[in-house]
């Protein structure tokens, strides 16, 4: 053998010769492993090794006169590399014909001639080399090996018809040996069948002719019996294919019949093509097609009249509708996103920079997905508005839900089929209203969610709002898995109070915090006023209002953070003027002279600054923005020691002022205090605006300072007001809300400001428009404090 140029070697000329029977064989031959079935007598077919373990092997074949080879079988394991103990005692002569190297295999034409017996090792390394020998069956008795081998060869008869691969085997073997020899045929018999490695290994080793036959007439009795079944299994499965082929052409025809004569369909029929019709061009996974096959196969079964079909076909409807694979196209472009929140928002520059930031992240990766804002703020600074914006700017359909007094989780992930009645949860129902697996959806006032017995919705979110989860989300109705780690949940709060800790984790927090007068006021003349006047239909040109009125209905009829009621107030100036209009007026123009005419006299007074000995402008947090709240401190009487608080003070508050009347007591002469003033005095410390419940530990300085401003019988030089949580030690904590109290000094027209030196961040990040103009002194000790009121 030898490697030519296309890595090809062939055995030629007498090399390739057919063998005949009972010629001399080799006493000396090399093994060759073979696996999955052991190599029989008779058979003429291709054999594969490995080319760099066996290629030495061929080689030392190739250079031997007979070019033959022994064929062991080894097992069914090809990777193991086979050793002397796993070679068997017995195996196969073949005469080797043809060889080539292809892929990194060896491939050649394989004759088997005779079974053989190993009886010497003489190379226990590859190439394997052993001495042999033939072992021939003794004389049996005549008329039973006829018998077996007609039983032999009216069984491959049977067969067949029945494979058209045997036909070319019993070619093959009758090129080679006659039908009359009973050993040959009795082993290619056995090669037809599909019997295990180790029943043929069994055969090979089997020399007693009749003993041999025995076992391989079992062998073929069972093939046939098995071809049998597999024959019947295809004729059964031809049928049904044919039936079904026949089915549908006839389906096909009564729908043409049905529609030529104009014949409507059965109930379940239709229902049937309109919910596959709605599938199409969606893509739904295995377990979802699985699970609708199912259910549509079920309804053209049940009565269309049973509650059962009822039942089916409401799921049906449901599951069809949903977007399945349905992805609208993102629009990622942030100059675009800009101009749609600067034309629908004023102000909130901060919280633009914030949601422009959010969507830039989304176009860096190419989508958005996997995103949880939560929206925080009072009542009507544009949170829901915001939501409707990031929509738009992304081309997402939007779907807004109110969560607020929501107290049963089925709400959310659906109700379970058995129950009458049962619907899915709210997501399923955005989703099939959106049309797609990506809008945006809504969940309003997540922070006035309710729990019951019927279970806590809050917990049920923490699914939906983790995007580790939220991809395999399990719907109680469909029972089946919905991704919805595409959509983008923007949810809404007014405070985080009422939150739990979890879920707050999951959505990344953006405050918004209340207007200024200039932000409403441009808010009113942008947006406000010429929506109201469109919705009512009244010409602008008919109807006017000066800057003044707006700025006097901002600051003495809707005061509060948002512009919610500031619309109203609009609403309320249109209607009043529309009867004006209705009864032949001319046009009107709203000023602040007139203003009371349209809204009655102001609702809010102008706050005032109250001043005097004892009494601090405190700054104040509320859910509807920032407030002042003026501490005030005055001597009762002499008569013994006492302290009263009163202003309808929360705990924490109170105990805020017992903090602070036992530290200005301890520390009464390093402030200039005598000593002893404390001793016998009555003091009564009260918060204005007593039917307004107050609460919280920001108040603690301003409380502090009032009784030194008290005890010292001095007033601060000059207008300013302060917050911070005081300590027994004098220590300055750091509090919240500074830009809603930042807003309210501004819109008392206070200019200078006492907050702790920890919240020195907050305000450098708070809007340039808000800081500007303002004087802050930071404290991080009440010295600091004391030293900014009354110097030293």
């Amino acid at each position: 053998m030898s490697d030519t140029e296309n890595d090809t070697v062939e055995y030629n000329a007498a090399d390739g010769a057919l063998v005949i029977p009972n010629q001399v064989r080799p006493q000396r031959i090399y093994l060759l492993p073979v696996t999955q079935r052991p190599f029989m007598p008779g058979l003429v077919q291709p054999v594969v090794f490995e080319h760099s373990p066996w290629k030495g092997t061929l080689d030392r074949v190739s250079q031997t006169p007979h070019h033959s080879v022994g064929l062991v079988y080894v097992g069914d394991d090809a990777s193991a590399e086979p050793s002397v103990d796993d070679m068997p005692e017995y195996g196969c002569l073949v005469k080797v014909h043809q060889a080539s190297v292809e892929d990194e295999h060896l491939q050649m034409v394989a004759q088997g001639v005779a079974r053989f017996r190993i009886t010497g090792w003489l190379s226990r390394k590859p190439p394997f080399l052993v001495e042999v020998e033939y072992p021939e069956p003794d004389e049996e008795d005549e008329e039973m090996v006829k018998a077996y081998g007609l039983a032999i060869v009216n069984t491959i008869k049977e067969l067949l018809p029945l494979n058209p691969l045997y036909n070319e085997g019993l070619k093959a073997y009758l090129q080679n040996f006659s039908p009359r020899e009973p050993s040959p045929l009795t082993d290619f018999a056995a090669a037809l069948t599909t019997a295990s490695g180790k029943e043929l290994q069994a055969v090979l080793e089997t020399v007693p002719l009749l003993k041999r036959m025995e076992k391989v007439l079992v062998m073929v009795k069972k093939e046939l019996e098995v071809a049998r079944l597999q024959s019947q299994i295809s004729e059964e499965v031809n049928d049904k294919i044919s039936a079904r082929q026949r089915e549908f052409f006839l389906r096909e025809q009564l729908k043409v019949i049905q529609r030529e004569l104009g014949l409507t369909k059965d109930d379940r029929e239709a229902d049937a093509d309109r919910f596959r019709a709605r599938l199409k061009g969606k893509t739904l996974p295995d377990k979802v097609q699985q699970r609708i096959d199912d259910e549509l196969q079920k309804l053209s079964v049940l009565e269309s009249g049973s509650p059962e079909y009822g039942v089916t076909r409401n799921y049906l409807d449901w599951i069809s509708s949903l977007p399945w694979g349905v992805l609208s196209k993102d629009n990622l472009d942030l100059k675009h996103a800009r101009q749609i929140l600067e034309a629908h928002h004023s102000g909130l520059k901060d919280v633009k920079e914030r949601i422009t930031e959010f969507l830039a992240v989304g176009a860096m990766r190419g989508e958005m997905r996997g995103s949880i804002m939560l929206l925080v703020g009072p009542p009507g600074v544009g949170k829901t508005s915001i939501g409707r914006s990031v929509a738009e700017a992304l081309g997402r359909p939007f779907f807004r839900l109110s969560l607020g007094g929501m107290r049963d989780e089925a709400e959310i992930k659906g109700h379970r089929r058995t129950y009458i009645g049962a619907m899915p949860g709210k997501l399923v129902q955005a989703l099939k209203d959106a049309g797609t697996a990506n809008p945006v959806i809504m969940l309003d006032e997540i922070d006035k969610l309710g729990a019951s017995f019927q279970g806590d919705p809050a917990s049920a979110l923490l699914e939906v709002l983790d995007p580790e989860q939220n991809r395999d989300f399990l719907d109680h109705y469909l029972d089946e898995r919905l991704d919805l780690s595409h959509v983008l949940f923007i949810c809404t709060a007014n405070t985080l109070d009422n939150i739990p800790g979890p879920l707050l984790d999951r959505m990344e927090i953006i405050r918004l915090s209340g207007y200024i007068t200039e932000e409403k006021l441009a808010i009113a003349r942008k947006h406000l006023w010429p929506r109201a006047l469109q919705r009512a239909g009244v010409k602008p040109s008919r109807l006017k209002i000066t800057d003044a009125a707006l700025r006097q209905v901002i600051e003495g009829y809707a005061r509060e953070a948002g512009v919610r009621n500031l619309e109203k107030q609009l609403n309320k100036i249109i209607r009043k003027a529309a009867v004006k209009l209705l009864a032949g007026s001319g046009p009107i123009s709203v000023s602040g002279r007139n203003l009371e005419d349209f809204l009655g006299m102001p609702v809010f007074r102008g706050e005032r600054h109250h001043k005097g000995v004892g009494v601090i402008t405190g700054l104040a947090w509320t859910a509807m923005g920032g407030a002042t709240l003026p501490v005030e401190a005055n001597l009762v009487h002499r008569d013994r020691r006492g302290f009263k608080q009163t202003g309808q003070l929360g705990d924490v508050m109170r105990e805020s002022s017992d903090i602070a009347f036992s530290y200005v007591s301890a520390n009464a002469a390093r402030f200039g205090i005598d000593p002893h003033w404390f001793d016998d005095a009555s003091v009564h410390l009260h918060v204005p605006e007593g039917a307004t419940p107050k609460d919280g530990p920001s108040a603690g300085v301003t409380m502090a300072t009032a009784l030194v401003s008290l005890a010292l019988n001095r007033q601060p030089a000059r207008k300013l007001a302060m917050t911070g949580e005081l300590t027994l030690t004098g220590q300055v904590l750091a509090v919240g809300g500074i830009r809603e109290k930042a807003i309210a000094a501004r819109r008392l027209g206070i200019r200078e400001l006492v907050l702790p030196e920890d919240n020195r961040r907050d305000f450098e990040e708070l809007p340039g428009h808000i800081r500007k103009g303002l004087r802050v002194h930071f404290a991080s000790t009440y010295d600091d404090v004391f030293a900014a009121v009354f110097g030293r």
